[in-house]
């Protein structure tokens, strides 16, 4: 599935890739959204024929920015948009994905949100751990470094999925 985003979002800003630093920029804005986060942006960045170590970067950097406003914010956001008429239907679908993930989370503390993180299936990242980690009240410094860790985590997987190491290594 990220595979067609990523592909559509290459095709749909395909004339950013031709100015100065645009591929670059492209890779920059997939790693901070969400759903695709730096697993989109460092396939993206394979895509576009960008080297492996800029690529790394790149993602991390972008996939960073959002996470203190993530655990810092989001609860006091989610709370004004359940009673809010026009996005309670979106926080009622936030809230489900929560709801869906939190066990993972909940019973491993720390480890799970690393795990949750790390692990780069679709539904998991940096995203959504920190939602789920801010719902559930967890120390925010703490999230913040296990989050930390699992986008490292994530990053090191996806660079070997993405730029083929895994072939050159075997």
């Amino acid at each position: 599935m990220a595979e067609k985003i990523v592909g559509v979002l290459l095709g749909l800003f395909s004339g950013l890739q031709t100015i100065p630093y645009g591929k670059q920029i492209l890779v920059f804005i997939i790693s901070m959204m969400p759903i695709l986060e730096l697993r989109g942006g460092i396939l993206a960045a394979a895509l576009l024929g960008l080297k492996p170590l800029e690529s790394y970067i790149i993602a991390i950097v972008a996939n960073i920015i959002p996470v203190p406003f993530i655990l810092w914010f989001i609860t006091g956001i989610l709370n004004w948009m359940r009673k809010s008429k026009h996005f309670s239907k979106l926080a009622a679908w936030i809230d489900k994905k929560v709801v869906k993930h939190k066990g993972q989370i909940e019973k491993f503390g720390f480890w799970g949100l690393v795990l949750f993180v790390g692990i780069p299936i679709p539904g998991t990242g940096a995203w959504t751990g920190c939602l789920i980690a801010a719902v559930l009240g967890m120390d925010k410094k703490k999230s913040f470094i296990a989050t930390m860790i699992g986008i490292f985590m994530a990053s090191i997987i996806m660079m070997l999925l993405s730029f083929g190491l895994i072939k050159s290594i075997f």
